[in-house]
């Protein structure tokens, strides 16, 4: 059973950075056909995908925080985080990492996510 499980501080100050940690257990994220990906939820509206690193360790951006966003992993931890900088309120949301097959260099869109964690708050705030 693949279990993901979010970490990080929850709350950050306007123009920090945020930087959460995604923990992989029952699989290795350099499992050929596999990408973990970052995804968030703001308050009332709906997931937005943020960016996913693959089995290789390529990584792949939404276009609209590409500028702001960095993915990054450890595989002797079997772990890959998520850094996005410059934040603002808006960036306040739950976010989300999970496992996820069928990626393209596009992004995940209709791909399949298979395994979530439970998703952490994270709040921007001075």
């Amino acid at each position: 059973q693949v279990q993901l499980q979010e970490s990080g501080p929850g709350l950050v100050k306007p123009s920090q950075t945020l930087s959460l940690t995604c923990t992989v257990s029952g699989g290795s994220i350099t499992t050929i056909i596999y990408y973990w990906s970052w995804i968030r939820r703001p308050p009332g509206k709906g997931l937005e995908w943020m960016g996913a690193i693959d089995y290789s360790g390529s990584t792949y951006y939404s276009p609209s925080l590409k500028s702001r966003t960095s993915i990054s992993r450890d595989t002797s931890k079997n772990q890959f985080t998520l850094q996005l900088s410059s934040v603002t309120p808006e960036d306040t949301a739950v976010y989300y990492c999970a496992r996820v097959i069928g990626c393209s260099v596009y992004g995940c869109d209709g791909a399949r996510y298979d395994y979530w964690g439970q998703g952490t708050q994270v709040t921007v705030s001075s």
